[in-house]
């Protein structure tokens, strides 16, 4: 199965620019957990959790209504394209301990979003790889711990 035919595809996106204040409601609004921040071109130069809301900005004493989202995001940003088999997006979850990974076409413009939720509720996916892939990013082993 191919990544584009699992992935969320009305994927929300923000410029580097636009301050944690507009984030935060936005994921808020949403209800969702990240937004991949892109540049005027659509391509993907980072992205904003909402775990670096809380980190890299309110515990910094950062003023969300000022300070944009390059300041807060992370720029090493693993992404997949659309025609890329599911199995390999799950792997490099999985070998990145991440949950989301943007979704970019030929011309590496953002497209979607895969996460852990898609995989999980995909009944095409194999569930036994999904548990896998689960239990990787959450394993004590961590390679990014803080």
């Amino acid at each position: 199965m191919k990544v584009k035919d699992c992935m969320r595809k009305d994927v929300t996106y923000l410029m580097p620019n636009s301050t944690i204040e507009e984030c935060a409601k936005l994921m808020s609004s949403k209800h969702i957990g990240c937004i991949p921040v892109c540049d005027e071109t659509k391509k993907v130069v980072g992205i904003v959790t909402d775990r670096d809301v809380i980190l890299r900005s309110i515990a910094c004493d950062k003023d969300v209504k000022n300070t944009p989202l390059s300041d807060i995001m992370s720029t090493n940003v693993f992404f997949c394209s659309e025609n890329d088999e599911v199995n390999n997006a799950q792997s490099t979850m999985s070998s990145e301990q991440i949950r989301r990974l943007p979704v970019v076409n030929e011309n590496n413009q953002i497209v979607g979003i895969i996460t852990l939720g898609n995989l999980c509720a995909n009944q095409y996916v194999n569930t036994d790889a999904v548990g896998d892939t689960i239990e990787n990013i959450c394993s004590c082993n961590r390679k990014n711990a803080e």
